[in-house]
């Protein structure tokens, strides 16, 4: 078994999708870990100490055994190399792919729902602003992308769960949060995602910072 001395650096509000991410990879795995909180808002991801730890200046970021490493996707996968128990990631290489490909996409895409439809408002209160046109248009492109990759009458996006049906489950819940429409099936997953117990305990941080 690898040294399992493993920190994991957060945002100290637990808004962070991304950590979340991480978060529950690691809960999922079953694997003991410290946690540290970094204030963005004071602008403590910026400091020379943690910069240089992470490289990017971002959270989450992950220390095990003297090596740190930043970036979600990428600190996950290292997980799923590292560590055995839950994969985070499916066994099968093409739909390996399909995730890595899902997380990237969620990440680098969704602008518009992101800056309207918040995490503030996913594990906070809701937004009572109506989504603008380049919103509506991404949480179109965002339930396409879903159903195609969702089949239809199963739980989780590649048969058994991984680490991106978080990732699609958090996309959703910023519209479902805030009393979007979002289709059946979908809000059906995306709920179902929200009960697993280590996101329950992200949840519950980030309520008790509220």
């Amino acid at each position: 078994m690898p040294d399992s001395d493993l920190l994991l650096y957060v945002d100290a509000r637990f808004l962070s999708p991304y950590a979340m991410s991480v978060f529950v990879g690691l809960e999922e795995k079953s694997l003991p870990f410290r946690l540290e909180t970094v204030d963005l808002e004071g602008g403590a991801q910026h400091a020379p100490a943690y910069a240089a730890l992470s490289l990017t200046g971002r959270v989450p970021t992950l220390v095990h055994a003297g090596f740190a490493l930043s970036e979600s996707s990428a600190i996950t996968e290292y997980l799923d190399d590292v560590f055995g128990g839950v994969r985070l990631y499916p066994a099968e290489p093409r739909a390996r792919a399909r995730a890595r490909q899902l997380q990237a996409w969620l990440r680098s895409d969704l602008d518009a729902l992101k800056a309207e439809r918040s995490t503030e408002g996913v594990f906070r209160a809701p937004v009572a602003v109506p989504l603008s046109a380049q919103a509506h248009a991404a949480a179109a492109r965002l339930f396409r992308v879903a159903e195609a990759l969702l089949p239809a009458g199963e739980a989780h996006l590649f048969g058994v769960w991984s680490v991106a049906d978080v990732d699609l489950a958090l996309a959703l819940q910023r519209l479902l949060a805030n009393g979007d429409e979002v289709p059946a099936r979908l809000a059906d997953y995306a709920r179902g995602e929200w009960e697993r117990p280590a996101v329950r305990q992200w949840i519950a941080r980030a309520r008790e910072t509220a």
